[in-house]
């Protein structure tokens, strides 16, 4: 518990988020609590309000309840909270595959979107395992589908990781 109190200050780094989801994993809410985390190291992350379900090397699941405070005019899920939970899902799926001494940063993302978003929403993301700190771009995917298991839009992440 003393290394995890330790290690939530350094969150932002690839070990700080697996030795928190380490931890959390196992508590009652955890993957909640893991979100509001992250809601608070990126406040604009936070409106969405994101919930981990799942991380491990390789992956990231993430979910985000339809609400109010994310519909559009059209009575659906606005698509910048959809890039949004994208960009959180690749961010923690690339994250938790990096080494301890490596940081990344997005560089480009883009969103097809197939059709309305209703609905609890869930995000997955699968990249490579990285095992090197040299300066390089990773492209990555992640599709986000509804209740249904319907693929409402799928985004392409490019992350840019190189040594911190």
């Amino acid at each position: 518990m003393t290394a995890l109190l330790q290690n939530l200050k350094n969150m932002a780094s690839p070990s700080g988020l697996r030795l928190l989801w380490n931890y959390l994993r196992a508590v009652p809410g955890g993957g909640l609590i893991l979100g509001r985390i992250l809601g608070r190291m990126a406040p604009y992350t936070g409106t969405i309000r994101p919930e981990v379900l799942q991380l491990e090397p390789g992956f990231a699941k993430t979910r985000m309840h339809d609400r109010p405070g994310l519909r559009n005019h059209l009575k659906s899920i606005h698509a910048i909270a959809l890039i949004n939970l994208a960009e959180a899902t690749t961010g923690l799926a690339m994250m938790y595959s990096m080494p301890d001494d490596s940081r990344g940063i997005p560089t480009n993302l883009s969103i097809e979107y197939v059709k309305k978003a209703r609905g609890t929403i869930t995000a997955e993301c699968s990249c490579a395992q990285i095992s090197s700190t040299e300066k390089r771009e990773y492209e990555v995917v992640a599709d986000l589908k509804n209740e249904a298991g319907e693929v409402v839009a799928r985004a392409t992440a490019k992350w840019m990781v190189g040594p911190s």
